[in-house]
């Protein structure tokens, strides 16, 4: 039997497998959670002038410490057509243009006005320019904002947007089939008969996806019958298919010759995983096919590991892989062997705490779980108070 593939290298592999979706324009609403497909520069300059950062008064630093000559107002959008000239002052609000010839502003706070007089009524600004925002204080037309492969979050959509942008270059959703296999499962809240189980695992992945630019089709429940789970692999037009279940060597276990009947290809099986272990990955077509294994942390485990990060792959993410961090471990935990453990696990004091049950079986402790702590192959026993690699789940 061929060696367990490590959990990088099976990564690696499975991006291998696939190819970026095409590119498309989009308004910006819509490029929201996709990945720039091109270095996105700015039209514009922000702020494209000089503004105030403080309601006041516009004045030049030179005439403090006054008294000053009130002969206007510029507010945002309305601004003071004239000029500022010695001992002269505009009263400005927050985010209002300065007006030709002042270069400070004194805020309403250090002021007091009397009719057309303003006077000084506190220290005032100790230097030239202060509650001024100057032009392209933010950035400049031509400043490069966000480069391609980067994900378009909520702040780099208003980014683009007050850089004069009203629509983006981003890759298309990817498309994505996803199939239960099993004799025992019926659709969640139908009636549950002898020897059957809710399936969970469909809804689960297709929530997990749910931040994801995708489009995904209801999760299929397909019974434990090969000709109609490579029929329904055959007829699936999409960039992903991933099944569920079925994945290992049981006599029940059909993923692997449906694929190959088909005419798909197995690229590689079974990863030095904890859970996960039975994972697969193949190609019909253009098509890049992911078999997860049907326990639920299982399957959650390799969705999170494996699929989700090829979606960010075939959408263009430079960087696709899960970010890891560190945390304290708040109790021990064995040596390891030679399959990389995603051990489920909570934040507690300021220290992560592995759940006592593991198996793969168990919902409830992954539905509490906020992290999965990572242990390398081989990992030597740890202490508490140790520093330990974590995924954090939300």
């Amino acid at each position: 039997m061929a060696a367990l593939l490590p959990v990088e290298e099976a990564q690696q592999r499975l991006f291998a497998l696939g190819t970026p979706v095409a590119a498309e324009t989009v308004e910006l609403a819509a490029a929201a959670g996709r990945w720039a497909a091109c270095d996105i520069a700015a039209l514009r300059s922000q702020p494209a002038q000089d503004l105030s950062a403080m309601d006041g008064y516009a004045i030049r630093f030179a005439d403090l410490p006054g008294p000053f000559s009130l002969i206007g107002e510029s507010a945002a959008g309305h601004g003071f057509a004239g000029a500022v000239g010695t001992d002269e002052t505009v009263r400005i609000f927050t985010g209002a243009a300065m007006p030709a010839g002042a270069d400070t502003v004194l805020v309403q706070e250090e002021a007091s006005r009397e009719g057309t007089r303003v006077i000084l009524a506190g220290d005032g600004p100790s230097a030239p320019g202060r509650n001024v925002r100057h032009k392209g204080l933010d950035f400049t037309d031509g400043d490069l904002l966000v480069t391609r492969g980067e994900r378009l979050t909520p702040a780099r959509i208003a980014l683009a947007a007050i850089a004069g942008l009203g629509s983006l270059l981003v890759n298309r959703r990817v498309r994505v089939a996803i199939l239960t296999t099993g004799d025992e499962l019926v659709p969640p809240g139908a009636p549950v008969g002898a020897g059957q189980v809710p399936e969970a695992n469909g809804v689960m992945l297709a929530a997990h996806l749910g931040d994801l630019p995708v489009d995904r089709s209801l999760p299929a429940i397909l019974p434990d019958q090969l000709d109609l789970i490579s029929g329904a692999i055959a007829a699936i037009d999409a960039d992903i298919i991933v099944t569920i279940g079925g994945a290992s060597v049981g006599d029940h276990d059909l993923i692997r010759p449906a694929i190959e009947a088909a005419g798909g290809t197995i690229d590689f099986w079974r990863i030095a995983l904890r859970p996960g272990k039975p994972m697969l990955a193949g190609r019909i077509g253009s098509t890049v096919i992911l078999g997860l294994p049907g326990n639920p942390v299982s399957a959650f485990v390799t969705a999170h590991l494996f699929l989700r990060p090829l979606i960010a792959t075939l959408a263009g993410a430079a960087n696709p892989l899960p970010r890891t961090t560190t945390a304290i471990l708040g109790e021990p935990l064995p040596a390891n062997d030679q399959r990389q453990d995603y051990l489920r696990a909570r934040w507690a004091a300021g220290r992560v705490i592995s759940a006592a049950k593991q198996d793969s079986s168990l919902l409830q402790t992954l539905a509490q779980a906020d992290c999965l702590i990572v242990r390398p192959p081989f990992a030597s026993a740890a202490e508490p108070g140790e520093m330990v690699p974590i995924l954090p789940l939300a």
